[in-house]
């Protein structure tokens, strides 16, 4: 497939959030060219990357007690002061609603083509809301491969929150294609695969859970395992767009 022959949309929500963005200075994290360092790393070739952590497995019982109980103080903790966007999406409603009525018309511009959704951190939640929504109403959709890249879809408080308003936890019907990319050190991801708690949809598609190695580092050196540019940079994520591409071997 020719270059040309490939469309591509951002579908932005900062600005609905934040009235600046970061620059200069009060920008810690910002995108550097990665010249020269050879191929950025991968489980492949060191293994106890892909395993789950002590802090995965501490949290999966947690979770469970979270979930069983319907009260969740760690995720709130987790939420608030860790991933605090994804705590305003669900304190604002104008936000959340505008936020996803963004990549709902994205979708419904494309509604004929076959898509591929790349969904980092939060842009996984929505994206989730958004196809699980336009099943419920019966919207067009068009063929959609899905790459979540960081998502906090694991963690017991959005769980719940999801299956209180779409019903059971599965694959949304439009997709043809889930990967879920995740560095095991990023506390987005922490806990079980997506797999264990989202259920096959109607197709028999199920959730591909593949662990990455973020390796974005700020310009003093230190790490942020859950950075957008760190995971798109993965080999991981290369495969998923060849393969979506047909280009895979």
């Amino acid at each position: 497939m020719a270059e040309a022959d490939l469309a591509f949309t951002f579908v932005y929500w900062a600005d609905l959030r934040y009235p600046q963005p970061l620059s200069g200075d009060r920008n810690r994290e910002p995108y550097r060219p990665d010249y020269g360092l050879g191929p950025f790393p991968s489980p492949a070739g060191d293994p106890g990357q892909a395993e789950p952590t002590l802090t995965d497995r501490i949290y999966r019982g947690v979770s469970y007690l979270e979930e069983a109980a319907g009260l969740t103080p760690v995720d709130d903790l987790i939420l608030e002061y860790r991933l605090d966007d994804l705590w305003g999406y669900y304190e604002d409603a104008a936000f959340r609603a505008s936020a996803r009525e963004r990549l709902r018309v994205a979708l419904a511009e494309a509604a004929e083509d076959d898509v591929l959704i790349a969904a980092h951190s939060m842009g996984g939640l929505i994206a989730y809301d958004v196809l699980r929504a336009a099943e419920a109403d019966r919207t067009p959709l068009p063929r959609c491969a899905l790459v979540t890249l960081g998502s906090p879809l694991g963690l017991a408080e959005l769980k719940l929150k999801l299956a209180d308003e779409h019903g059971g936890l599965r694959v949304p019907a439009a997709l043809t294609a889930w990967t879920n990319l995740m560095d095991r050190q990023d506390i987005a991801t922490v806990g079980d695969d997506l797999a264990v708690h989202f259920a096959p949809n109607a197709a028999g598609l199920r959730v591909r859970d593949v662990p990455v190695i973020n390796a974005y580092r700020r310009p003093d050196g230190t790490e942020n395992r859950h950075k957008s540019y760190g995971y798109l940079r993965t080999p991981e994520f290369s495969k998923a767009v060849a393969d979506f591409l047909g280009l895979g071997s």
